[in-house]
C-alpha cells in the first residue's frame, strides 16, 4: 500500500485528501488516533485510519455521492466522525457537521439548506431527529448509523449501519481498485472542503464555504506559528462541526501527525484530561474558567497552612507573569523564587488537573477574561488566546509561546494581513478567507469587499502588532447621553469573578447601564453552604437576598475599575440556567444576546 500511495501522492493537487494520503505514506504504522472502550485505550494507526476512510469513500461513491455534493454528520467526537468526514471529502464532496445538541428543527434546517445527500448519525437519539423530518428532505439518499445500541430491531430502507457501509466499501474497493485514487485526483484546491454553519448568534445559521486551499493553509499556520510536532498529543472534545476543533483533530493532525485522543463522553472531560495529559490544549473560555473555579473551591476547603502556601506562591507567580506579559526581564531572584514555588505548589496542582505536560494551551471561539489568562500564566500553564471567525477558517491572530500580552488576542498569523477600518472594524485578508456563504450571495458581498473580510468586530492594533478586541460592531451600546460603550469589555471583567458564569450588559439608548447575571452554580452553591444559606431550587438560590448582596459586592469591585459612564447601576440575577437546547446559548457557550434581551425583556424593563 505504501508504494501505491507514494506513486500517486507525488502527482496529486494539494487538497485535504491528498495531504491525508501523504500523512499515511509518511507515518503509516505510527499511532494516529486513540479511543477508550470498556475502560481501555485502543490505538489506531495511520494505516488503519486510511483503510476506514477508503472504505467509507468507496461505499459512498458506489451509492451515488458525486464530486461537488455535500453530506452531513451529527454526533459526539469519535473515530467514526473523522472516518466519515475524510471519506466524504475523498469523494470530492463537502462535509457538513451538525451539532449533536441541536433540536430536530435545527438539524432539518442544516440538512435541507446544505442539500446533503447522505447523513451520518451517531445513535438512536440522533436518528430520532431525522425521523421527525425525513419526509421534508427528499434529496437525502441514505442515513448511516455508527452506534446501533437500541436499534437492533429497527428497519428502514433509508437506514444502514456503519459496519455495513464499511463492508460495502471494502468490496467496492476490491472490485474497482483505482476508484478511490482516481476520484481524489479530480479534486482541485479551490473546491469546497467543508461547509461549516455559523452558530447563529445574530440570526439563522449561514453555511460558510471553506475550500481545500483555505483548510490546508490554516492547518499549516496553526501548527507552525506555535510549533506542533509528531510527538504532541491533543484531546478531541469540542464539537467537531466547529472549525476550532477541526483545526486540531483533522487539519493540524494531517499536517504534523500528532496523536488525537477522543474522550469517552462530554461528561468525562476532566477525568480524560488527567489520563491523557495532552501536550497541546485547546478549549473555549468556559472550560478554562471551570478549571479556575475548581482551583478556587479546592483552596477554599484547604487548611489555613495550604492556603497560605498557595497564595504566597501565586503572589510570586503573579509578579513574574506581570513582567513576562509586559515583555520585561524577570530578575534572577524572582525567577529563583518562582522555581521554588513551582516545585512546591504549581507542579503538583498541574499534575492533579492533567495539565502537567501542557506545552501550550489555546483559548478560542469566545473572549476570555484577561484575569483568567493571567492566572494560568502565573501558575505555569502557557495559556494563550486566539481570535478569528469561521469565515477566516478559524484563526486570525494568536499569541505565540513566550509572547503573551495582557488584554490582547495575539498577533496576526504569518502570511495574514489585518487592518482597522475607519469605523474601527477589523478587516482580514489571507489564504484562509472563505469562499462565501452557501446559497447566500448577498451576505457574501457584505462580508468580503475588495478581497478583505469584514469581521464584524471592532478592535485596534498596538505598536507591537498585537490586536485588541473592543467588541462586536453590532453590540456596541450608545447610551441616551450619546456615549459609546463596549459591553464585552465590562462583561469579561464580571466573568472573572468565580461566582459569575456569564453576564449581559444592557444600556442601548438607555440612561444608564444594567446587567443580567448568570451565576456559577457550583461556586455559588459552595458559598451558600459555607454561609448556611437555605435554598431548595436553583431559583431559590439565584433570588436569595444574601446571594444578591454577594453578587453586588463582586459588581462593586468591577465598577471601581471602570469609568463612571461604564459602571453597572442595577442588575438582575437570572432565575434559570441558560441552555443550548432552549436557544439561549450557542454550542460554544456564547450567550445569544438578542435572544436573552427578548426573553427577559420584562426583567430588563424593571431595572429602568
Amino acid at each position: 500500500m505504501q508504494n501505491e500511495l507514494k506513486s500517486m501522492t507525488d502527482n496529486l493537487n494539494e487538497t485535504v485528501p491528498s495531504r491525508f494520503l501523504k500523512a499515511v505514506e509518511k507515518w503509516g504504522y505510527r499511532v494516529a488516533l486513540r479511543k477508550k472502550e470498556y475502560g481501555l485505550w485502543h490505538d489506531i494507526s495511520w494505516n488503519d485510519y486510511h483503510e476506514q476512510v477508503k472504505s467509507v469513500a468507496c461505499a459512498l461513491m458506489s451509492m451515488g455521492l458525486e464530486k461537488g455534493d455535500t453530506a452531513a454528520i451529527i454526533g459526539d467526537n469519535c473515530p467514526e466522525w473523522v472516518y466519515a468526514d475524510l471519506g466524504i471529502q475523498c469523494c470530492g464532496a463537502a462535509t457538513t457537521g451538525v451539532y449533536a445538541t441541536n433540536a430536530w428543527q435545527q438539524v432539518e434546517y442544516v440538512i435541507d439548506n446544505s442539500d446533503s445527500r447522505f447523513f451520518f448519525v451517531e445513535n438512536e437519539e440522533q436518528l430520532d431527529k431525522w425521523l421527525r423530518f425525513k419526509d421534508n428532505v427528499p434529496n437525502l439518499k441514505k442515513v448511516i448509523v455508527w452506534d446501533t445500541e437500541g436499534l437492533r430491531q429497527f428497519k428502514d430502507p433509508m437506514v444502514m449501519t456503519f459496519e455495513a457501509l464499511i463492508e460495502t466499501g471494502r468490496q467496492v474497493a476490491a472490485d474497482h481498485p483505482d476508484m478511490f485514487l482516481t476520484r481524489i485526483q479530480t479534486i482541485e484546491p479551490q473546491d469546497l472542503s467543508v461547509l461549516i454553519y455559523t452558530s447563529g448568534t445574530t440570526g439563522p445559521p449561514k453555511g460558510a464555504m471553506l475550500t481545500h486551499r483555505n483548510c490546508l493553509w490554516m492547518g499549516h499556520a496553526i501548527t507552525t506559528d506555535n510549533p506542533m510536532s509528531l510527538n504532541d498529543e491533543i484531546m478531541s472534545f469540542l464539537p467537531l462541526c466547529h472549525i476550532f476543533e477541526q483545526l486540531f483533530t483533522v487539519l493540524g493532525h494531517i499536517t504534523c501527525g500528532h496523536i488525537v485522543n477522543f474522550i469517552e463522553s462530554p461528561d468525562t472531560v476532566a477525568e480524560n484530561m488527567m489520563e491523557i495529559s495532552p501536550t497541546v490544549g485547546h478549549a473555549v473560555p468556559r472550560i478554562w474558567e471551570k478549571y479556575f473555579s475548581a482551583i478556587q473551591i479546592r483552596m477554599a476547603d484547604a487548611t489555613w497552612f495550604k492556603r497560605l502556601v498557595f497564595y504566597s506562591a501565586l503572589k510570586i507567580g503573579n509578579k513574574r507573569a506581570d513582567l513576562k506579559m509586559s515583555f520585561k526581564a524577570v530578575p534572577f531572584y524572582l525567577e529563583a523564587f518562582y522555581q521554588l514555588a513551582y516545585l512546591a505548589v504549581f507542579r503538583k496542582l498541574k499534575e492533579r488537573m492533567g495539565l502537567d505536560r501542557l506545552r501550550v494551551a489555546i483559548s478560542g471561539a469566545a473572549p476570555i477574561a484577561p484575569e483568567i489568562l493571567h492566572f494560568y500564566q502565573s501558575i505555569g500553564v502557557n495559556l494563550v488566546e486566539g481570535y478569528g471567525q469561521t469565515e477566516g477558517t478559524g484563526v486570525t491572530t494568536v499569541s505565540r509561546i513566550g509572547r503573551v500580552k495582557f488584554g490582547a488576542v495575539g498577533q496576526p498569523l504569518t502570511g495574514l494581513e489585518v487592518k482597522i477600518a475607519d469605523d474601527g472594524e477589523i478587516l482580514v485578508k489571507s489564504p484562509g478567507v472563505f469562499k462565501g456563504y452557501f446559497k447566500n450571495p448577498e451576505a457574501t458581498a457584505e462580508t468580503i469587499v475588495d478581497g478583505w473580510m469584514h469581521s464584524g468586530d471592532v478592535g485596534e492594533l498596538d505598536e507591537d502588532g498585537f490586536l485588541k478586541i473592543t467588541d462586536r460592531k453590532k453590540d456596541i451600546i450608545v447610551t441616551a447621553g450619546g456615549k459609546n460603550i463596549t459591553p464585552q469589555y465590562i462583561e469579561n471583567k464580571l466573568k472573572a469573578s468565580v461566582y459569575i458564569n456569564d453576564a449581559v450588559v444592557i444600556g442601548d439608548r438607555r440612561k444608564y447601564l444594567t446587567c443580567l447575571i448568570m451565576i456559577d452554580e457550583d461556586n455559588v452553591v459552595k458559598y451558600a453552604q459555607d454561609h448556611k444559606i437555605q435554598f431548595s431550587t436553583y431559583k431559590d438560590l439565584a433570588l436569595h437576598d444574601d446571594i444578591r448582596k454577594m453578587i453586588q459586592a463582586e459588581i462593586n469591585t468591577v465598577n471601581a475599575t471602570l469609568a463612571k459612564v461604564e459602571t453597572i447601576k442595577k442588575f438582575c440575577i437570572l432565575p434559570k440556567k441558560l441552555y443550548e437546547e432552549d436557544g439561549e446559548v450557542t454550542p460554544t457557550m456564547k450567550v445569544k444576546r438578542k435572544f436573552v434581551n427578548e426573553a427577559f425583556c420584562e426583567l430588563i424593563d424593571s431595572m429602568y
